[in-house]
């Protein structure tokens, strides 16, 4: 691992939804072969679709192609998360293969799904909102009663000074 791709591992990183199939395949290092589906992807890993889940700590080559590129990454299988979809986590990612997956998604055709989720909370936020009830004021009646007895203050003061 790179020292600059450890600086990205200590933060969560943005993870991306594919909008379209994307085959990949991993390789494992007898040589052996599991064709596969990337659903999500982000700069340090992401998740496979299956047809059977691999062994947990299985590390091996995945391929896949963005639409800037083929990325090549030594990636190691996390612990499934269901019958047929299995995160993953990059190994190894070289600088030229971080730079296509970067430019993909900063391309706009991945979906963040981060972004996806806080303005789906936001939505949620605003439709079971209930702003508090107005509370009549007093104000209006206190000012209106605060100018009458200005003014009877001001009448009673002229009227007792011009006897």
């Amino acid at each position: 691992m790179t020292p600059s791709y450890q600086m990205y591992a200590n933060k969560r990183a943005a993870r991306f939804r594919l909008a379209e199939s994307t085959p990949a395949v991993f390789e494992f290092q007898d040589s052996s072969a599991a064709p596969c589906e990337l659903q999500i992807v982000s700069r340090t890993g992401g998740v496979l679709s299956l047809s059977k889940v691999l062994d947990q700590g299985s590390v091996g080559t995945l391929m896949f192609r963005t639409h800037k590129g083929l990325v090549f990454a030594t990636a190691e299988m996390l612990s499934p998360i269901s019958g047929t979809h299995q995160p993953f986590h990059f190994v190894e990612l070289k600088e030229n293969d971080k730079r296509t997956l970067l430019t993909a998604f900063q391309s706009g055709l991945y979906r963040n799904i981060q972004e996806e989720e806080w303005i789906e909370e936001f939505r949620a936020a605003i439709v079971n909102w209930n702003p508090p009830k107005r509370r009549r004021s007093y104000k209006p009646v206190l000012a209106a009663g605060t100018l009458a007895t200005l003014c009877f203050s001001v009448f009673y003061i002229l009227s007792t000074h011009l006897r």
